[in-house]
């Protein structure tokens, strides 16, 4: 539960700052002019790192203060996340940053013990490397590494989105060889990601800039060092898999500068992502496209975390030479994605007009709210025990929502999606560890099956509303559908016998789905009030009895 609950908090925490974070940031000019070699075509706001940020760091303070790593780590990312915003603000030249970066590396490796000392086998005999290599190689990774990300940033939900994935396995991961620190670091980026995304995935409103992306950066390699040296059967190879992508753009970008007798830091339009938009992709296809291969990356790292370094080594090697080598063949050859006459012209085209008819998507919405209804109160019943605290964590729910039904009515939606996002992790994970008999056999794989089902009326909600503000579909949403299908799957037998994957995937597809239903519903939301107010009567009530 701390760890949901470090989740959760961290999540909320982002949403609610990031409003305030970018008012400031249009008062104090901090905002991403567009030039030659960005792709936005209007100046935006640069301030959702601090919000992230200040997400991460108050969230983990709560639970894990007293922990030297922890609070290296924190302060480190403080170092970060301050020299970004000035930059962010005001401009920074690339000595400022780069002592910003040093100074925070320095805060982990002599205060919080980051240090990497061992290579596993690419050295013989397995040997420790002493500390005067130690401490500048460990510095040269940490501020390489952060940088990376810092240059990955150059798509709506790019490096949000990457790193999110990143530190998905490094939770896991973490949590498995019982290593608290590392764990609630991660879990707490992971909600802060997930509330940033929903702003910056494109089209975006706000950027994360230089704050948020250097963060991102020094926390994960920081957390994937502090997972991978030291007392674990980790290899120690796994860093360079699971942080794999954005390295591999950095090194490449900044060899073909020097080759070209440019300085490595000038920046330029000749990223991965901008070589996979000139091949004819478009914007929301890269980034998804690069989330395929990060999410290739990261599983690999899970596969192979406990095997030889070289067979790691080996595994990324070719993939990037394979990345590479498609982009050269590519360049010489001329070739660029191709665009089907028979799926942009025929299949669109016959959409378009179910759409205009406007006949699947009110079937559509029917199914949609009726089954959102439906599952929720139906859920309320699988549990076969309600905890005391469930109930009264219920009331003041309940009151929130009736208090904005009566007195303010525009606050109505507010107060339904904090209600709900509170109350769904609570009783799905209730009705998936203590599932009453009577559901066990003729109705537990169709009440799963059910979940599935309605994400499929969500995806077709969206597809085929006529509704152009609020909630669309994105590439942040194609990556919340890979983490629900894989994880179920993951071959764990612990994530199996608890049924983590399980519970993760409905709590996914049920805020995916509330979030929907309450953009497609206009501001008409007496009938999901009536519905959320009843599940949690029915819990509340459940509790006390």
């Amino acid at each position: 539960m701390i760890l949901l609950s470090t989740l959760l908090l961290s999540l909320f925490l982002t949403i609610t700052l990031i409003p305030v974070s970018r008012k400031v940031a249009i008062r104090l000019h901090g905002m991403d002019i567009p030039d030659e070699r960005k792709v936005h075509p209007y100046p935006m706001p640069k301030s959702g790192g601090i919000a992230m940020a200040m997400g991460v760091v108050i969230a983990v303070l709560i639970w894990a203060h007293g922990d030297q790593f922890v609070r290296a780590v924190l302060v480190g990312a403080g170092i970060v996340v301050v020299f970004g915003a000035m930059d962010d603000f005001k401009g920074l030249g690339y000595k400022a940053k780069f002592a910003g970066q040093i100074g925070a590396a320095l805060v982990v490796i002599l205060y919080g013990g980051v240090k990497i000392t061992s290579l596993g086998m690419l050295l013989p005999g397995d040997m420790l490397l002493p500390g005067y290599v130690a401490v500048p190689l460990t510095l040269l990774v940490i501020v390489g590494v952060t940088n990376a990300i810092n240059l990955a940033d150059g798509l709506d939900g790019l490096a949000g989105g990457i790193s999110l994935l990143s530190f998905i396995c490094m939770g896991y991961l973490a949590v498995r060889l019982g290593n608290m620190g590392v764990a609630l670091l991660s879990v707490a980026a992971i909600g802060a990601i997930f509330g940033f995304l929903r702003f910056n995935t494109y089209p975006a409103t706000l950027f994360m800039g230089d704050a948020g992306s250097q963060c991102l950066g020094f926390l994960g390699i920081t957390l994937c060092l502090g997972l991978t040296q030291g007392n674990t059967p980790l290899s120690p190879l796994v860093p360079l898999l699971l942080m794999g992508f954005p390295v591999l753009d950095t090194v490449t970008v900044m060899l073909d500068r020097i080759h070209h007798g440019r300085s490595p830091f000038k920046a330029d339009k000749n990223h991965l992502h901008h070589k996979f938009m000139r091949l004819g992709l478009y914007h929301t296809e890269a980034v998804f496209v690069i989330y395929i291969l990060q999410a290739l990356l990261v599983t690999a790292a899970f596969v192979f975390r406990y095997y030889s370094e070289w067979l790691l080594l080996f595994v990324y090697l070719v993939f990037s030479g394979c990345i590479l080598g498609g982009f050269f063949i590519a360049h010489k050859t001329g070739w660029k994605v191709p665009r089907y006459h028979f799926v942009d012209t025929v299949i669109k085209g016959r959409l378009r007009v179910l759409r205009e008819k406007q006949l699947i998507i009110k079937v559509c919405f029917r199914l949609l709210e009726l089954g959102t209804y439906s599952l929720l109160l139906f859920t309320c019943l699988v549990p076969a025990h309600v905890p005391g605290y469930v109930s009264w964590l219920t009331l003041p729910l309940i009151a929130a929502v009736v208090a904005a039904r009566v007195f303010k009515r525009q606050w109505m939606g507010g107060a339904l999606q904090l209600s709900l996002y509170l109350f769904i992790p609570f009783v799905i994970y209730l009705s998936e560890s203590n599932m009453a008999s009577w559901m066990q056999n003729p109705l537990v794989r169709p009440y799963n099956l059910s979940f599935g089902l309605l994400a499929l009326v969500v995806i077709l909600t969206l597809k085929f509303t006529r509704r152009t503000k609020g909630f669309k579909v994105t590439p942040m949403d194609f990556l919340i559908l890979f983490i629900a299908l894989v994880l179920p799957n993951l071959p764990d037998p612990e994530i199996r016998s608890y049924n983590m994957g399980l519970v993760t995937a409905k709590i996914i597809v049920l805020f995916f789905t509330c979030e929907v239903l309450i953009g497609e519903l206009r501001g008409q939301l007496n009938r999901l009030g009536l519905a959320t107010v009843g599940a949690l009567v029915i819990m509340s009530v459940r509790g006390f009895i």
